[in-house]
């Protein structure tokens, strides 16, 4: 899985703008410090507020978040082209190992449907047949007359290669809708009464239907009791041990304040 992970991100970072990435030092004033972030679609909008409270606190710097998925956070780090990658993976790939990866959080992927669909339990098995394609329509188990609509993540994405590495002997139906971004996800399955997707735990709302695997919930109670097993780890991963600029916004991220955040936000802190 790492090869063809990483083959697929020397075609993403094809023409990935590191002009997008760097915002410091230009205008009028002092300048400002700037530290850039690129990687984890879950974990962006959790970034974002996190740099969002500290530039509040902290006017002298400036930090960009960028998405584009967790093999973009990975390589964003090495080349330097982002100063702190992102990545949700359960685990890293072998070219990860050059970096420094700190965890900042826990986060569970959760089975979404659409909310009329009467289905409310999946066995990890009947995740498996649907994502595969073997389960075709949703009365095969138990649920209305409909042709399933497989929604996934693309190559490349941490969401999706985690949810593959837990739940396992995934082959993706060859109709699979695919999708660049955890919204992305949640808008297709909040807009089609026949899809199945996934996406993070934390980014849940009213117009999605989580579904338990195997019984359990995905809450933040059963994430932090182990009793969910689709869950993965969020790395920051940097050149070398956290320092400078990027090192004090990572230690943030892990103080008090920022771990307050990330629970608030629908996360899991770092125990």
């Amino acid at each position: 899985m790492a090869m063809k992970f990483f083959i697929w991100i020397k075609k993403v970072l094809t023409g990935f703008s590191l002009a997008g990435l760097i915002l410091a030092g230009t205008g009028c004033g002092p300048r400002k410090t700037s530290i850039t972030l690129a990687g984890s679609t879950a974990f962006q909008p959790f970034a974002e507020k996190l740099a969002e409270q500290y530039m509040a606190e902290n006017p002298g710097i400036d930090i960009t978040v960028q998405g584009g998925g967790s093999a973009v956070g990975i390589q964003s780090a090495l080349s330097g082209a982002a100063q702190i990658g992102m990545a949700d993976l359960v685990v890293l790939p072998e070219e990860a190992r050059a970096l420094t990866a700190t965890v900042v959080a826990r986060d569970g992927i959760s089975i979404v449907v659409h909310p009329t669909n009467r289905i409310d339990n999946l066995s990890t098995q009947q995740v498996r047949n649907l994502f595969n394609g073997v389960i075709k329509n949703w009365k095969e188990i138990g649920g209305h007359d409909g042709t399933v609509t497989v929604v996934s993540r693309e190559a490349g994405s941490g969401t999706r290669s985690s949810f593959e590495e837990i739940v396992q002997g995934i082959h993706l139906s060859g109709d699979a809708i695919i999708q660049d971004s955890n919204g992305t996800i949640r808008e297709t399955v909040a807009n089609d009464p026949n899809a199945i997707g996934y996406l993070s735990h934390g980014l849940l709302n009213e117009r999605i239907k989580p579904l338990r695997v195997d019984g359990v919930n995905c809450s933040v109670e059963t994430i932090k009791n182990r009793k969910y097993t689709l869950v993965r780890p969020v790395f920051l991963l940097t050149q070398g041990a956290p320092k400078g600029a990027a090192g004090d916004f990572i230690g943030y991220i892990l103080s008090p304040a920022g771990q307050k955040t990330i629970e608030n936000s629908g996360l899991i802190g770092v125990e």
